[in-house]
């Protein structure tokens, strides 16, 4: 068992190499957002970003896990599989794209943004690319071709890095060398900055395909296609909901904050806060990239159950561990927001749980995809989705950002519940659950004693503002906390 552990542990780290970098670097660019862009115009960006994640679930339809499936079936060509997959993401991307260049100026003013039409067909771009490089990219990972993968990935994120330095921080003081850019964005910083942005590193990166398009054949084997989306279509359908439940609140924003007339800048000082998370999500996103192939590899294997459980104590072990690393020292990280995005940083442990329950759900969830019961996700995730709503609906009027939070933490622990329960009953894995349950109970325990010791001894230390022998007195007892888990929790797992 140790070596696919392994395996799958390297193979993690690489693919995590460009999604570390993604986020890191997005990390970074939260400090300049925030003190260049208002939180209105933040807001904004975030709901661009909601609808973005919505709709890129609908142009792939659920074809990269389908892929997944039907090039590990024995007696199927792999490249007839990926050649359906890309032709058939193609030609829907491309009448997507269509559409929305032709209705960018209804769209922009129904949505409140009118003038900014260019920022409706620079999204349509940005879907379409990413929809027709999402087969491309599913094939490197089934191919184990992590190194291009992430290679791949990171020159994307160099570009729309290099991108954004260039609008942010080149172009207002040089507006006059380089006024053709007013064609495509604003004299001013805005929300259309980072929306083009993206736009370029989108463009790039299918470049960067190129070579890899001439491999496929561009034939459709009607009856292979059918098989596959009579496999994917349920995943897809099933993912939406998914999806839209993690960015309702961005969505539900619009109509049901506190503040009805600055819900954009609610908006933003929300997703600000839920950026300081991004570390949990990082790990979940990198664990995802790996082990949703590595599952699939496995599942003939006669312990791939047993590996499957050993796989979630480690993933929940370490999860804790980021949950603490954020917590405890939040003092510091705070401090990439600007001032006035401040407020909301209360949020940050509600959404690093609910992030660490998410991570969880993906590991018990992945029965239905190795049993072949796809439809059944479609009903965890709409529960998920009908906690979540019900949630908004019933108390963002009242408190705002803290509902949209609390929603999160709601609808995954639901949906974790269901999960598990109908896995046991089709696809039994021998998860450990008094194991993960202590892990839980350690990683609050430390949490706990972090409070009372601060009430106790630091209480009103702040950074920057006491001194600093009395700082770094409160974070050197972190540190020994947060190892005293590490410990705790190696000890747990480690038990025969």
């Amino acid at each position: 068992m140790a070596n696919p552990l392994k395996q799958l542990a390297g193979q993690t780290v690489i693919y995590g190499l460009s999604t570390i970098l993604a986020r890191i670097i997005n990390f970074l660019f939260v400090p300049i957002y925030t003190r260049l862009l208002t939180p209105e115009s933040y807001g904004v960006v975030t709901e661009f970003m909601a609808y973005i994640a919505v709709l890129q679930v609908v142009l792939v339809l659920g074809l990269e896990t389908g892929c997944f499936r039907f090039a590990n079936k024995e007696g199927v060509d792999p490249k007839k599989v990926y050649s359906n997959a890309f032709v058939t993401v193609f030609c829907i991307s491309a009448t997507f794209l269509a559409l929305m260049i032709a209705f960018a100026s209804p769209i922009a003013s129904l949505l409140g943004y009118e003038g900014y039409q260019s920022c409706i067909m620079y999204m349509g771009g940005i879907l379409a690319l990413d929809a027709v490089t999402a087969i491309l990219f599913a094939r490197l990972r089934q191919e184990n071709k992590a190194l291009k993968f992430a290679i791949f990935k990171t020159i994307k994120i160099i570009t729309e890095t290099a991108a954004n330095l260039f609008l942010f921080l080149w172009f207002p003081k040089h507006l006059d060398s380089a006024r053709w850019l007013l064609h495509f964005i604003s004299e001013t910083p805005d929300f259309s900055y980072v929306i083009f942005a993206i736009f370029i590193s989108c463009i790039v990166c299918g470049l960067l395909f190129i070579p890899d398009f001439t491999k496929l054949s561009f034939r459709l084997d009607p009856k292979l296609l059918r098989q596959m989306l009579a496999y994917s279509l349920p995943l897809m359908v099933a993912a939406l909901p998914g999806v839209v439940n993690d960015f309702l609140d961005r969505i539900l924003f619009r109509f049901f904050d506190t503040n009805a007339d600055a819900w954009r800048s609610s908006l933003g000082l929300y997703q600000a806060a839920v950026k300081l998370a991004v570390i949990m999500n990082l790990f979940i996103q990198m664990f995802r990239y790996a082990a949703e192939p590595f599952f699939f590899r496995r599942a003939r294997e006669k312990d791939s159950k047993e590996l499957y459980a050993s796989v979630q104590e480690y993933f929940t072990a370490f999860c804790g561990l980021v949950f603490l690393g954020v917590i405890l020292y939040i003092d510091i990280i705070a401090l990439i927001l600007g001032p006035q995005f401040r407020s909301a940083v209360g949020i940050v442990p509600i959404m690093l749980l609910s992030y660490m329950i998410l991570g969880m759900l993906f590991n018990v969830s992945m029965w239905y995809k190795l049993s072949g019961k796809t439809n059944m996700a479609i009903w965890i995730t709409l529960s998920g989705l009908l906690v979540t709503a019900v949630v908004i609906i019933l108390f963002m009027p009242k408190y705002s950002y803290w509902a949209a939070a609390f929603g999160h933490l709601a609808s995954y622990a639901v949906m974790f519940a269901i999960s598990s329960l109908l896995g046991a009953r089709y696809y039994p894995i021998p998860y450990r659950w008094g194991r993960l349950a202590l892990i839980f109970v350690i990683m609050g325990a430390v949490y706990g004693t972090s409070m009372l010791v601060d009430n106790t001894l630091f209480t009103g230390v702040v950074l920057g503002q006491s001194p600093a022998g009395t700082v770094t007195a409160k974070l050197a007892v972190h540190t020994v906390l947060i190892g005293l888990y590490g410990v705790a929790v190696w000890k747990t797992i480690r038990k025969s």
